[in-house]
Formats: C-alpha cells, structure tokens, sequence
C-alpha cells in the first residue's frame, strides 16, 4: 500500500493547486477526486440526462474510466480516452458535479476507484470526504480552509481566465450554497476528520500555501522513520 496524504475541504480553499503541486515536488501521484465527479457530470452533460435519471446517472459512473496523467508538467484528466480537462473548469459543470455527487453509489464506485489509487501508489488525493470516508487511516490528513470572500475572489479569478463575467455576489451566493449542499448531504458530507491539521489559506500566497503543506508532510514523516 503507498503513502496517502489526504486533502479535504470546501470549494475554493486552495486544494486542487496546491495539492497538484505537492505530490509534484514530493514524487507522489495526484489525485483530483473532483475532476472524477466532474468528468461523470460532463458525461451526464453530453447525454442529454437530468438529476432525476438517477439510474442512468449511475450507470455512466460505473462505464466512465477516468486517468490521470502529467504532460510537459500540466495534469490531464481524460475520460474514456478523451482529454477532457479544459471542459471540466466549466461552471456548469462544476454546479452538475456538486449534484451528481449526492448519489451514494455514483460516490461508492468514484470511492472504490480512488482506493484502488492508493492502494497502488503514493498519492496526494484532495476532495470533500477523503481524510473522512475515502481514507479515514490515511497517513496525513490536512483541511484547508479560506473565508467565503477569499474563495470567491479566486474562482471569480478563474471565471475570468476563461472569459467567463460573473458578478461577485452571485459567485459568493453559488460557493454558499455549494457549502450547504456539501456539508448537509446525507452521504459522506463534507467536514473536517477529528484528526486533520487545519490550514486557513486566506491571505497565503500559492507558494506559501505548498510550503506549509509540505512542511506539515515532512515533519509527520520524519516523526516516523
């Protein structure tokens, strides 16, 4: 079994960079549980299905392979083959994937997926429920975490990247409400695992992010070897 730092925590607080730029300069692979639930919601997207599909939903969970792979040191997500990253960071996308991920078996067979993962190689894996349902005995659990303003202020950054004009208020409306949905649901919801390190992003730059977690790594492994 590898080495499994788990990284949890809500929508704009900093896990996918950063967790993406620790496993590279630690050697280990990157997980982005998110973009798994995202590709399933771009599958369900493209077939034309609603959240009442339940069955269907399901069934493109169970008939999607989702890889990961690095090229030329950027990470793409490819689903069924297709490179599909790019399509993934789409707001819609991102809202359907919050959706999707309610359905306790489209998690079961995600989650089965991601162990599958760690159970094969050192990972960093982020999400909402790792440290809590996915690897409960991980090595290293950290929560990262910013104020509402802060993560709104980065995804509206994202949006903008991408051409995409979203007013503020409605961008810190959707990440509340994405809170509520994420830590309310039934199934695995989000929250921070009794035994998870808290890391408040808020005001760190990206470096000083990575080093902190790094850091934060170091020291646990070092505490025991």
């Amino acid at each position: 079994m590898g080495y499994r730092i788990a990284i949890d925590g809500p929508a704009g607080a900093g896990k996918s960079t950063t967790a993406r730029e620790v496993a590279k300069r630690l050697g280990f692979l990157y997980v982005d549980t998110g973009a798994m639930y995202r590709a399933v919601a771009l599958e369900v997207k493209r077939k034309g299905l609603n959240l009442a599909d339940r069955a269907e939903i399901i069934n493109v969970a169970r008939n999607s392979k989702i890889e990961f792979e690095w090229n030329s040191g950027s990470l793409r997500v490819f689903l069924n083959g297709e490179d599909v990253t790019d399509d993934l960071r789409d707001n819609e996308i991102g809202q359907l994937a919050s959706a999707v991920s309610v359905i306790p078996e489209v998690r079961d067979i995600l989650v089965d997926q991601q162990r599958e993962y760690g159970g094969k190689f050192d990972v960093v894996m982020e999400g909402r429920d790792i440290g809590t349902n996915v690897f409960p005995d991980a090595d290293v659990k950290i929560y990262m975490d910013a104020s509402v303003e802060e993560r709104a202020r980065r995804r509206l950054g994202d949006l903008k990247r991408k051409g995409e004009d979203i007013p503020f208020e409605d961008v810190v409306r959707e990440i509340e409400a994405r809170d509520k949905r994420d830590s309310t649901r039934e199934y695995a919801p989000l929250r921070r695992a009794d035994d998870a390190i808290y890391v408040d992003t808020t005001g760190l730059s990206f470096e000083e992010q990575v080093e902190k977690i790094i850091e934060i790594i170091k020291r646990k492994i070092q505490r025991e070897v």
